[in-house]
């Protein structure tokens, strides 16, 4: 049973380690130690779930990448919360609105995103990030505009699929 357990994390490390290492790297702010550290603690809550993995209908992978954004965002909040000060009244409703979430969530898309090709990208960006509409888009990238369409319905299905592997979408 050990044996058989240790083989199966040396291939969960063979075959996810590399690309869990470059997301942990994203979610750290390019800060290597933390990345690390959440890397040996999402494998490490890999090695203590390995029936979950064993018997999971899911990518391993979208289940690792998903433990170590809940990682990274747990210990966000855990310092948050530690270097909030106790205060008699609550804060004014103008002060800054917390966009940790948003913040993270940007970063998992800009990764989907990043998994797309160069044209499906560039459909999203015109149409969604710089909300032109689809003949302005065909303009700029100097196509026609059903080619707009089609690639934009087809951009949005592969970045789903992304997410989906990342263990984002359901």
């Amino acid at each position: 049973m050990a044996d058989k357990q240790a083989a199966l994390m040396v291939q969960l490390h063979d075959e996810h380690a590399a690309a869990l290492w470059g997301y942990c790297l994203r979610l750290t702010g390019n800060d290597r130690a933390k990345a690390e550290d959440v890397v040996q603690e999402t494998l490490l809550r890999a090695w203590r779930n390995l029936t979950v993995l064993d018997e999971s209908q899911g990518s391993v992978r979208s289940w690792l990448f998903t433990v170590a954004r809940n990682i990274v965002i747990d210990e966000w909040r855990t310092k948050r919360s530690q270097s909030e000060l106790s205060v008699a009244e609550p804060p004014e409703a103008g002060g800054e609105p917390d966009r940790t979430d948003q913040v993270l969530l940007s970063w998992v898309v800009a990764e989907a995103l990043a998994r797309l090709s160069a044209e499906h990208r560039a459909v999203l960006v015109e149409c969604y990030y710089r909300g032109l509409p689809v003949a302005e888009a065909a303009r700029r990238l100097d196509i026609p505009a059903g080619t707009v369409k089609s690639r934009t319905h087809y951009a949005l299905r592969a970045l789903r699929l992304a997410l989906e592997e990342m263990g984002v979408v359901a």
